[in-house]
């Protein structure tokens, strides 16, 4: 996916600033450009169902214009403290939370969390991109930290079924056993567990990549919001960087609010959900359930794609066809 200059002015107008609509129905479906410490305060009480929070990891990393450095583990736990407790006023007593982390900061994040809300599990999702290492084992795997504000919680265990090829297909009185046989292949769905194998870290020929140094797999943003919202719920990401749980809510009929502090991310953002109007795939995600990894010849596709296509709104012969007020 590419952003050209012309669409960087003209979706940098459409962006959120402060001061804030006090209005929720102003701030749904909206994405914020801004610093997302000095955006808190300004939000309103009890409004988010579902938060999703990917932080800066405690890594030395350039974000477009901004740099997070590393410091130490106890200096990343306080800087967490100094923050989330900020974001609890905002959830409802019914909200979910999920916090993203790499091993060297997932301790200091748990530690935190626990002190505010409930946790209840830890999802641990597999990158298979990464560097091999010579002296360390390579690391290739993440957290996501399951939490909720109470005990009064939604979870649809049935939307986030994976589908997966049976290899050694066990029949009962010559039926399928806990399987079914279709005109695709042997299939079981199986339960979702906190140990998550199927992801593809998205690359240069997939549709949703953009320039983003650390951007989340559509298809994991979508297993949190299938598992802990309904449709219209409001799913907020104060760190939204190129827009994934925005275009992904979109796609799946939730609304969302989104925070950046980069503007050329926050174009990126605004034109993945101008884009996910009408384009609703998500890669991994087919016929209502979610597919084991290298499983796509084999999936019921809705909608058939060109992965080659680099979407921009303003140039000729785009495979996409956004309508936007022009300007007289």
């Amino acid at each position: 996916m590419v952003l050209s200059e012309a669409e960087k002015i003209f979706f940098a107008e459409r962006l959120l600033r402060l001061p804030l609509p006090k209005s929720l129905d102003e701030l749904a479906n909206q994405i914020v450009c801004g610093d997302a410490f000095a955006i808190f305060p300004e939000l309103p009480k009890r409004f988010v169902d579902l938060l999703i929070l990917d932080p800066p990891y405690n890594l030395t990393k350039k974000f477009g214009g901004e740099t997070f450095r590393e410091m130490t583990l106890a200096e990343y736990e306080k800087w967490f403290e100094s923050w989330f407790p900020k974001l609890v006023p905002v959830l409802k007593p019914t909200a979910t939370i999920y916090v993203c982390g790499d091993w060297k900061s997932s301790a200091a994040l748990h530690r935190v969390l626990e002190r505010h809300v409930i946790v209840r599990n830890r999802i641990t999702w597999e990158r298979e991109k990464g560097r091999g290492a010579k002296s360390n084992w390579k690391n290739a795997s993440e957290d996501i930290w399951f939490c909720t504000v109470s005990d009064d919680i939604y979870f649809n265990v049935e939307a986030v079924k994976l589908k997966r090829r049976v290899i050694a297909p066990y029949k009962e009185n010559g039926l399928p056993k806990d399987w079914e046989e279709t005109h695709e292949g042997d299939f079981r769905l199986t339960h979702p567990s906190n140990l998550w194998t199927d992801l593809t870290v998205p690359f240069w020929s997939m549709p949703e990549n953009t320039d983003h140094p650390t951007q989340k797999p559509e298809k994991l943003v979508a297993k949190l919001i299938l598992a802990s919202s309904r449709p219209n719920d409001l799913v907020f990401d104060p760190f939204l960087g190129s827009g994934t749980t925005a275009a992904v809510a979109k796609k799946l009929g939730r609304k969302f609010l989104g925070v950046e502090i980069d503007e050329t991310y926050a174009c990126w953002a605004a034109k993945r959900v101008e884009l996910a109007g009408y384009e609703k795939n998500i890669q991994g995600y087919s016929g209502g359930v979610f597919w084991e990894r290298n499983s796509l010849n084999f999936q019921e596709r809705e909608l058939k794609e060109d992965s080659s296509a680099q979407p921009a709104l303003f140039e000729p012969h785009t495979p996409y066809k956004v309508h936007s007020r022009q300007k007289k």
